[in-house]
């Protein structure tokens, strides 16, 4: 797929270019990052210049990732890394997607996250069909699941040794954004569980 851009009143989205990459080692020496993310640890010029130059563009290409630097459009400092990962069953007849996404440190705390958050989930309902998405997060990562919440994501649980993290299995919280929660239509119907309903 080609990269696409998106804009938001005080953002700009767009896949990350090699000139990129020096703010994307910085953004990853906060060990919050790797604390709760799966970038490596400790991590390298030489792992961002790989995330950049490689992993984020072939993503695009052979549509695994869709992945989208996060800008300010003041002054152009980087935000975030957001985007939507794990894409195997985009299409159809699952049309699912996962959001996944980091933030600088310095950019906490000023609503960017959700901002860009809600213009990539938008894309993802019309531009890419998706009728389920996604979030992931390790169970304890309060900042992740703030910005989930406020996003609209309901929560679903918490899912036993979900996911490996160096070396450990670890529980993980689970949340899913439908259309229906932004007003948006699916081409499949939806039938919420309903206890009263006879079953078909």
């Amino acid at each position: 797929m080609q990269s696409v851009t998106l804009t938001t009143d005080r953002l700009y989205l767009r896949e990350l270019e090699p000139a990129d990459t020096d703010a994307v080692f910085a953004a990853c020496q906060d060990p919050e990052i790797p604390r709760w993310t799966s970038v490596p640890s400790p991590y390298t010029r030489e792992h961002a210049a790989e995330f950049v130059e490689r992993i984020s563009p072939q993503g695009w290409r052979d549509g695994t990732m869709y992945n989208f630097g996060v800008f300010t459009r003041e002054s152009g400092a980087l935000v975030s890394s957001m985007g939507l990962v794990r894409l195997a069953q985009l299409g159809a007849p699952v049309h699912q997607a996962e959001l996944g996404y980091w933030t600088v440190k310095e950019q906490r705390g000023k609503g960017y996250t959700v901002e860009a958050a809600r213009a990539v989930c938008r894309w993802a309902f019309e531009g890419l069909g998706v009728e389920r998405l996604e979030w992931y997060a390790e169970a304890g990562n309060e900042g992740s699941r703030a910005v989930a919440l406020r996003l609209g994501f309901v929560m679903e649980g918490t899912q036993r040794a979900k996911i490996s993290q160096r070396g450990t299995r670890r529980d993980t919280w689970i949340g899913a954004l439908l259309p229906s929660d932004l007003g948006l239509a699916t081409a499949t119907p939806y039938l919420p569980y309903d206890p009263a309903r006879p079953a078909d």
